[in-house]
């Protein structure tokens, strides 16, 4: 006969196993909340890094330039005040911008975007076209290369000769100089397409326009964004450049050329930090693009492959 003990000892081992999955459960269902916290503390903890380095530095100008009194070197108090009052002090029906703006602002602002956006355009289509082809990448590379390395303000004087100065003149600068670095990061990005998806796509007759727009170009897209970087930050260099010179009627560049022969300082470093203020926010314009199309390749890059990592199970036999 079995005795009681025994039967106690049988219904023991169950009322273990029972347990463990209760104890899983209320953790599983706390780890929620304490996550919350901590994603928001990192966050505050990284837009605190990347603010306190920039209000830093300004602080540090402002000692510097309110110790050392000189003309020469306002304080950035003074500086956002005039800049306030040269651009930013028209009626709230305008966006608060002032008659200055209107006449030289707004018009260098148009001539960087619309140099950039067709300069980006031609870079991609014609980046697209030489990278499919080895043959066309081998005979174009060493004059993309040679036009690559050309300084851009070099070729200022020859659009001189060939336009009159004026917006056709500056918008032709721009385009020519900031083409080339858009033109050959798609076509190196087009040109490291797998070679395995292509076959397949052959394989499956797929016509040319799915090729493009379903392989190449999600292939190029980091390295097209690499170049619209270099290609953004060229065309705001252009387009004060080309506005340094004589025959121009408006713009910032002009504005700058004004306040330097006036021996107006003020205007001189409001232009100054005007331009990195306005380079800072296109860039970011386009990095948060960047993100918003690459972010979820990003991720599946970060994971690990199953197939790849899945370690083999079975013995040799």
């Amino acid at each position: 006969m079995a005795s009681p003990g025994a039967g106690q000892t049988r219904a023991g081992p169950s009322d273990r196993t029972v347990r463990p999955p209760r104890t899983v459960r209320s953790a599983r269902t706390v780890r929620p909340s304490r996550a919350a916290p901590a994603r928001a503390a990192s966050g505050l903890r990284r837009v605190a890094l990347r603010l306190g380095v920039p209000v830093g530095a300004v602080l540090v100008w402002q000692w510097a330039a309110w110790a050392g009194g000189s003309v020469f070197f306002p304080t950035p108090a003074r500086i956002l005040a005039h800049a306030h009052t040269l651009w930013f002090s028209g009626p709230a029906g305008r966006l608060f911008l002032s008659d200055n703006a209107f006449a030289h602002l707004l018009p260098s602002l148009g001539r960087v975007l619309g140099g950039f956006c067709a300069a980006a355009l031609c870079g991609v289509l014609l980046g697209l076209v030489v990278g499919r082809s080895r043959t066309v990448y081998a005979l174009c590379d060493p004059v993309l290369q040679f036009a690559r390395a050309v300084p851009p303000p070099a070729l200022v004087p020859v659009f001189v000769v060939l336009f009159d100065p004026g917006t056709r003149m500056q918008l032709a600068s721009i385009v020519f100089s900031a083409v080339w670095p858009v033109l050959v990061n798609t076509a190196d990005g087009v040109r490291g397409v797998d070679p395995l998806r292509l076959e397949v796509a052959a394989v499956l007759r797929m016509p040319l326009a799915e090729r493009v727009l379903l392989l190449h170009l999600p292939a190029a897209l980091p390295r097209i964004f690499a170049g619209l970087r270099i290609s953004l930050s060229l065309s705001l260099i252009l387009m004060v450049f080309s506005e340094l010179l004589p025959g121009t009627s408006n713009g910032i560049g002009y504005q700058l050329v004004d306040a330097q022969s006036r021996s107006d300082l003020l205007t001189v470093w409001a232009v100054i930090v005007l331009l990195g203020v306005a380079g800072q926010v296109l860039n970011s314009g386009l990095l948060a693009c960047e993100r918003l199309l690459l972010g979820g390749r990003r991720e599946e890059r970060a994971r690990p492959d199953p197939h790849r990592t899945r370690p083999q199970r079975g013995g040799v036999g």
